[in-house]
């Protein structure tokens, strides 16, 4: 998707934003799973809006370059642009404006969907990244389509999600076919929202790229049928991470 083509922009970080904790869990997760003393430069590769970018910098004491196609996503990260050692660059994935063997950790979120190339992203992240550098991969994945909290609220949604996703076994046989090898595979449990009115007004943001390819109709229909739940939440959702190592 071109997002500056959209406006999803200007309601993205209000729908993606799920607090301090979400962004805590996720960078510690990272660190985790990176020799964090031994960081100094990040790619944080389709950094969007740049809600990981600064916890990257935060959390492994590191410069950090968000990288991204669409200038209006990364107009919204500078808005609010705080930390000293993260800058924002504008690019393409499959031709990354970095030098070989400089970059330490690359963090990929929710974009491996997007790339028109994913061999040649996958070329491109081998070539920048030094000898015993991590990639980490957060993304969706074809195997959890009935899990996505919002799928059965939105059934058209589910044909958008068959023809985007790819599997995980894909994801992770593109990164390792450019020599990269899997050190970690495993499912994240995170909290979106607190109960089902907070996920409703989320949703209501359009901020989601497959919800906003949904007809009108269906996707007020959908959005009804989210406010009318009377479960309790927490609403949380599967997001599959992958670590390779070069």
């Amino acid at each position: 998707m071109d997002y500056d083509k959209t406006e999803i922009a200007k309601t993205y970080k209000q729908g993606r934003d799920h607090g301090p904790e979400f962004v805590r869990q996720w960078m510690d997760l990272v660190a985790a799973h990176v020799d964090a003393p031994k960081v100094r430069r990040v790619l944080d590769l389709g950094c969007g809006t740049g809600r990981f970018t600064e916890g990257l910098a935060t959390r492994l004491n590191a410069t950090v370059v968000g990288l991204d196609p669409s200038r209006k996503m990364l107009a919204e990260a500078c808005r609010d642009l705080k930390h000293e050692r993260v800058f924002y660059a504008c690019g393409s994935a499959e031709d990354l404006p970095v030098h070989d063997d400089s970059i330490d950790v690359i963090f990929i979120s929710m974009a491996f969907h997007h790339f028109v190339d994913p061999h040649g992203v996958a070329k491109q992240c081998t070539r920048v990244l030094r000898k015993g550098g991590r990639l980490c991969l957060r993304t969706a994945t074809r195997e959890n389509i009935g899990r996505y909290p919002y799928v059965p609220y939105f059934p058209a949604s589910v044909g958008v999600l068959e023809q985007r996703l790819p599997s995980l076994r894909f994801q992770s046989e593109v990164f390792e076919a450019a020599s990269l090898r899997v050190v970690f595979s495993g499912m994240i449990m995170q909290q979106i929202a607190p109960d089902y009115h907070a996920y409703a007004e989320k949703l209501a943001t359009k901020s989601d790229s497959v919800l906003v390819t949904l007809k009108d109709q269906d996707f007020e229909e959908g959005l009804a049928r989210v406010r009318a739940e009377k479960r309790p939440g927490p609403i949380v959702e599967p997001i599959d991470f992958v670590v390779f190592e070069k």
